[in-house]
Formats: structure tokens, sequence, C-alpha cells
């Protein structure tokens, strides 16, 4: 006899009860139903978004809600839907969204649901989307007038704490002696050659470079990663340096933390290998990935970053080929 369902349309404001069998009968009568070409259709989960095939089409329950998608469109979920109707309804009465947002942060909700309605807030009321100094000149008090946007202060910021993790390795040089210090220093300035290459990787914290440089999104949202034995922070906490001086101060307390540790790892190995004669370009290149890189660098909020000993080593690679680790997921 077949299961019912409740289909509609990306361009219907109405839903039809159908039954079905199949998929097969199911996208016929709907599509009879919506007045919708059959050709290129396919059915997804109103709540969701997820697209039905054949198999899964016989796990679905009686009454499911589900959507046609004519060729090219989308449907993200009922969630979204709900979103856009709202932001249609209240366009021009952004402040009373706002007071209500604001009014159900004050109450007991949970976590996740604390943070969307953060960063709602925020950037209603934050001038996020300003770059320019003229834009936003509160953003850029105390800072030298030479910066004229934001993501070119952001960009110097990053290199500013790479160049002190390089003064810190440069440093250790005082603590040698003889032939040691000098293949130290050289070994060092190779690795110095490849961070200036790479222009101090001030485009992770830059919003205006590619997907795969920088830590945050185009809209200049940063999440923690979580500590250094942690996959993801527990605590989900997220900032935008790019919305006020006031996040832009406190995002300044986030650390970029060494999942191998600089002092107590990193810099004892490279005078180990120096010590041993055996230097050479991929070395260099495995202690510059160590240092400077994602390969072993985690954005971690303040409450996340365990200064415990992390116990973990950084042997250099040998003949044989190492395996790169995967970046971090932070977006």
């Amino acid at each position: 006899m077949g299961s019912k369902f409740k289909v509609t349309s990306l361009n219907s404001d109405s839903q039809y009860g159908i039954v079905a069998s199949d998929l097969k009968s199911l996208m016929n009568k709907g599509c009879q139903k919506l007045r919708l070409s059959r050709e290129g259709c396919r059915v997804c989960l109103f709540e969701d978004g997820t697209e039905v095939d054949a198999e899964y089409f016989s796990y679905l329950k009686d009454n499911c809600k589900l959507v046609i998608l004519e060729k090219g469109q989308k449907w993200d979920g009922e969630i979204r839907c709900c979103l856009n109707k709202i932001l249609q309804e209240y366009d021009n009465c952004n402040d009373e969204l706002i007071t209500a947002a604001s009014n159900l942060l004050s109450e007991e909700i949970k976590p996740r649901k604390r943070k969307l309605l953060q960063y709602f807030v925020e950037d209603a009321v934050e001038n996020i989307t300003a770059e320019r100094r003229e834009d936003d000149q509160k953003w850029f008090e105390g800072l030298n007038s030479r910066f004229k946007t934001k993501s070119d202060y952001m960009n110097f910021s990053c290199q500013r704490r790479m160049r002190s993790y390089l003064t810190e390795v440069k440093n250790h040089a005082d603590k040698l002696e003889g032939d040691i210090k000098i293949n130290y220093c050289l070994f060092v300035k190779n690795v110095e050659r490849h961070l200036q290459q790479n222009k101090c990787n001030g485009c992770y914290f830059d919003r205006r470079e590619n997907d795969n440089k920088r830590l945050c999104t185009p809209q200049g949202w940063f999440t923690c990663q979580g500590a250094f034995d942690e996959d993801s922070c527990s605590f989900i906490h997220s900032i935008n340096p790019y919305g006020s001086r006031e996040k832009r101060i406190v995002f300044s307390t986030w650390n970029l933390d060494h999942v191998i540790e600089k002092k107590r790892t990193i810099i004892p190995t490279i005078v180990n290998t120096v010590k041993q004669r055996k230097i050479d370009d991929r070395k260099v290149e495995h202690f510059y990935s160590l240092l400077f890189t994602w390969a072993n660098l985690k954005l971690v909020h303040i409450v996340c970053h365990k200064k415990t000993e992390h116990k973990l080593s950084c042997d250099p690679p040998t003949t044989c080929k190492r395996k790169k680790r995967k970046r971090n997921n932070m977006l």
C-alpha cells in the first residue's frame, strides 16, 4: 500500500499528502502535485536537508516531511527556513531582534545555543564588516597610524608572535659554546629564511587570505582548537577581534600553543641534531614546520591553555618519508 508523506517545494507555500511505496512513485506523484518538471529533481528531508535515495526511502517514517528540489536548488533544512522567515519579517526591526536575543542570553540556556545567540548579537551591534580605519576609527585606537585596515594589523600581530618565537630560539645560542654554537646559529638562520619567505605566516590571522591559509572565517571569527591533548574545545570558545577594539585586545591573550613544546622539546632537539652534525634541508624544513606552522600550532583560549609538560617528542626526519600532520579543523 505504501507510506504517507508530506511534500513541498522551495517555490511553494503549500504541502501535499502523498502515499507512495517507493522513491520513484513519490517523485512522480510529488512533481505532479507541485507542478514540477520531473527531470533533475531530487528529494530531501525537510528537517535537515539529507538527500533521500532508494535505499534510504525504506527507513522513512509515516508523515515524514520532504522537500522536492529542482535541478540546481539546495536545501539546508527547516532551521534555515525559519531563520529566513524571521529575518524577512523583522527586516526593519533589528533593534527588537537584538533585544530579544540579548534577553535570552540572560536566561539559563544550553552552551551551544548561547554561542549562536552571541554570534548574532555581536555581529549585529559591532562593526565587524568595516575594514578601513576611516570606517571604524575606535577599533584603531592605540595603534600606529601606518595600519590602514584591520586585516593589515591582524596580519602584523600574527607576524609579531612568530618573530617572538624566533627570538626565543635564537637566544638559546647564548647557552652554547664553540662549534655547537656556530652550527646551531647557522641552522636557525636557515629556519629563519623559511619564515621570511612565508612573510612570517601573518596570513593566519588575516581574513582576506584564502581558506587554506587563514585560521578565521571570511568575516573574522576565530574558534578555540582546544588544549594540546584534545581534539576540540569543550567550552566552544570563539571570538571576532575584527568586531571591536575590546575584542582585538582580548584576542591578544589567546595563545598559539606548540603541541610539541618549543622550549622543552623542539629547541633541545635542534641542539642535539647540530651536535650530531645531521643537518640537511629536510631537517630545516621539519623544525620550521614545528615552530611556525599549523603542523604543530593550535590557537587556544587562555582557559584551554594547559601549562603542564606535554611529553611529546619531535625527532627529525630520517631517510624514510615522514607523514604530515593534518591541519586542525578550526572554522
